[in-house]
């Protein structure tokens, strides 16, 4: 574990060029605010859908379809984010996020639509499942382009940004909980009150995805925001006037290169052109990313097939799942905004704590094959909030430590290798979590 250490101070002070007096004022905290809004809006389509629980289990029951989503919308945003990391920087990050942005739009239209439309009894047909499970894969597709590179400009900026982001994407789950639970409790506790409510829970999420839509193409324009591009463009301008004509000379196998497009002025693009190694960046970064991985495998694993599928309530019947997903969101919530008031700075002990979490596994195998009494709701919710409450805070510490454990250059790369391995490990936590129903 010796690998797992923070820079040295004096690289830190070397990393900014700028004194903090130039820094314009984020005035009230807007750009802090935007972020945070963009984190919560990137996972807001995939909370709203396992939030839905309810909904899709009526329409489609018997068919697994917490678990089908996970699958349906990781494979797709995994590969995709792959194919990205090593071919996307031929496309400004701006065009990437703004396309997620509408096609998540669009689907979070189509869903109401085709439930009114095309459903005219109290089930689901083959097609609409079909075309919902299709349009999770979409929204899995628009999030690797959104999220790789919301992560990547974050990761550019003062910690205090990455962790609006990160406490964003925790509130997008206990936004989607909170919109399922008041939108299901203010309709009939019918088939079609049911489904109304529903509709209505899209519609909402689809207002504000627009609102992220427009909010992410104001925050470029903010003063703090042009200020930190100026720091990137000149640390560019730094390193190419300095670096040998030959890349080879850097020492490194540069594996991509890097075009950032910069917005300065009203609309002029300024063209830097940065060779990255990713290896270089790895290696930097290595244990953080495992750690990482490991995080969401046990998660995903979990969450939130298991919650929502193997086990019950005769006490809250249809609200048991939604309450489960409620209390993990709010537990994921907390610990991200744990880490404005407190970040573990050992690094190897925090890599220590990830693979801690491996207890789960037993724990959560108690519940279903224990005694009856861990079969009970307190127990179970217990053990809900704290796989969301570990999850969220060492999610939140390892995005913020790591693009600050590389120069500002590679501090883009850095966000975008750990969003990957994220992705893999949600993707594998997806595949694994079928193993509680065989």
């Amino acid at each position: 574990m010796g690998w797992v250490v923070g820079r040295a101070e004096a690289e830190k002070e070397e990393n900014q060029p700028l004194t903090a007096a130039a820094v314009p004022k984020d005035d009230y905290n807007l750009a802090y605010l935007i972020f945070f809004l963009l984190g919560a809006g990137f996972l807001l389509p995939w909370n709203s859908f396992i939030s839905a629980v309810d909904y899709f289990d009526v329409l489609y029951p018997h068919s697994h379809i917490d678990r089908v989503f996970s699958l349906a919308y990781m494979i797709p945003c995994f590969l995709f984010l792959l194919g990205l990391t090593f071919y996307g920087q031929h496309y400004p990050s701006r065009v990437r996020v703004n396309l997620g942005l509408v096609i998540f739009l669009t689907v979070f239209i189509l869903v109401p639509v085709m439930d009114e439309v095309w459903i005219t009894g109290n089930k689901g047909t083959t097609t609409t499942h079909v075309l919902t499970v299709g349009a999770a894969s979409v929204l899995g597709l628009c999030d690797a382009l959104v999220q790789g590179s919301l992560i990547g400009s974050a990761g550019e900026l003062p910690e205090r940004y990455m962790q609006a982001l990160i406490a964003g994407t925790a509130a997008s789950g206990v936004l989607a909980s909170l919109l399922r639970v008041i939108t299901k409790a203010s309709m009939s506790q019918t088939i079609r009150g049911l489904r109304l409510s529903a509709d209505v829970y899209f519609i909402v999420t689809a207002v504000i995805l627009l609102l992220c839509l427009v909010s992410y193409n104001l925050v470029y324009k903010l003063p703090i925001m042009l200020h930190y591009n100026s720091v990137k463009i000149g640390a560019m301008e730094s390193t190419l006037s300095n670096a040998p004509h030959d890349a080879s000379e850097l020492g490194l196998k540069t594996d991509a290169t890097e075009i950032s497009l910069i917005t300065t002025g009203d609309s002029e693009l300024t063209n830097f052109a940065k060779p990255v190694s990713y290896w270089h960046v790895w290696s930097q970064i290595q244990w953080l990313a495992g750690a990482l991985f490991l995080i969401y495998v046990v998660t995903m694993s979990i969450f939130p097939g298991y919650i929502t599928e193997d086990v019950h309530s005769e006490l809250l019947g249809d609200w048991y799942p939604v309450l489960l997903i409620a209390a993990y969101n709010v537990a994921d919530l907390v610990g991200k905004i744990l880490t404005s008031v407190y970040i573990v700075e050992n690094q190897t002990l925090m890599v220590r704590a990830c693979f801690g979490r491996l207890i789960f596994f037993p724990l959560f195998y108690t519940v279903l094959h224990g005694p009856a009494f861990f079969r009970t709701e307190a127990p179970v919710f217990l053990l809900t909030f704290l796989l969301g409450l570990t999850n969220g805070y060492f999610t939140s510490i390892l995005m913020i430590v790591a693009p600050k454990n590389v120069s500002i250059l590679e501090s883009e790369t850095a966000g975008i290798i750990m969003t990957l391995f994220l992705v893999t490990g949600l993707t594998a936590g997806s595949l694994l979590g079928w193993v509680w129903i065989i």
